[in-house]
């Protein structure tokens, strides 16, 4: 995909990759109008095929940005991946929806594939890095971006940087444990975040409730025409939300904190009774930090990439 905006020729552009589960998306932006992708493209992961296919699949998609703006690739791209990077052994791990990926040196080896210097965040980063600069959080000091969907993930972004933290797990809050919540998590622990209000944990307690399956987008559907436990299992994803997302607030004390992922989708997120309840877990009992709607949806991951390389 184009846009009609022309890059000028003194223009330093950013090019940034949102290296995901089912695709790989890769733009070209100007940093004088960085809401606007000049130059965007997208191939499948095809996870299935193998951690070398997606290398090819990385490389192939930068030749075909090239080859569609007419300019080299620059020193550095940014890239947004699933998981995390261990800062001991630099081997990516968590990599939920794209295992192969789990136990390899990531960044050194797109680099040696792309022959420039890669700069490389989570992608839950990369969300909150472009919904803190141009999306919903624009102009805020201190934001934290959560990704709620098949996974739980935070980022944070101080002063319109991303923070990655000395042992890069910044704004891993999917990870932290709920009181009283004993359920096994695939990182190793129990009770996390991620165990309890991610879509596939909603969707088990529900079918927990009534041995039905359902999508977490038909539960809502449910709920709206009075089936008790689709109400019964937004009102857990409410309360439970709310005590687990003081814990950031007393912490940070940020300005917004934007939700992205399916979940987020679910308006109750956004309520002055979830607001209300979680003003309840907060030390002083106040409140005014506001819980935003992102703003750039699929665009956010892969503008907050490229991003990361005018902070680099």
């Amino acid at each position: 995909m184009t846009s009609s905006l022309q890059p000028s020729a003194s223009s330093l552009f950013l090019w940034g990759v949102d290296l995901g589960g089912t695709k790989i998306e890769a733009a070209i932006i100007d940093p004088t109008h960085p809401d606007i992708g000049l130059y965007r493209r997208r191939v499948p992961t095809e996870a299935e095929k193998g951690y070398d296919h997606i290398l090819h699949q990385v490389v192939k998609l930068v030749e075909e940005l090239e080859s569609l703006s007419g300019l080299k690739r620059p020193n550095k791209i940014g890239f947004g991946t699933p998981g995390m990077i261990n800062s001991t052994t630099h081997l990516l791990g968590h990599a939920t929806n794209t295992q192969c990926l789990n136990g390899r040196v990531l960044k050194q080896d797109i680099q040696n594939v792309l022959g420039v210097e890669v700069i490389i965040q989570n992608d839950a980063n990369c969300f909150a890095l472009a919904e803190a600069t141009l999306g919903a959080a624009r102009g805020k000091k201190i934001v934290m971006g959560l990704i709620l969907g098949t996974g739980v993930g935070g980022g944070l972004v101080i002063d319109g940087r991303a923070i990655e933290g000395l042992n890069h797990i910044s704004g891993e809050w999917g990870h932290n444990p709920l009181r009283g919540e004993e359920r096994f998590c695939g990182c190793g622990k129990r009770g996390c975040n991620e165990t309890i209000f991610s879509g596939p944990a909603l969707e088990r307690f529900y079918f927990e409730q009534t041995e039905k399956k359902l999508l977490l987008p038909e539960i809502v559907k449910q709920a709206e025409v009075g089936d008790k436990a689709a109400q019964k299992t937004l009102q857990r994803l409410q309360e439970k939300f709310a005590e687990a997302i003081a814990v950031p607030i007393n912490i940070l004390d940020p300005d917004a904190i934007v939700i992205g992922g399916g979940v987020g989708n679910i308006d109750i997120l956004y309520t002055q009774k979830t607001h209300h309840e979680a003003a309840q877990h907060v030390v002083n009992r106040s409140l005014k930090t506001p819980f935003l709607k992102p703003m750039l949806g699929d665009s956010a991951g892969v503008f907050g990439a490229a991003l990361l390389t005018k902070e680099g």
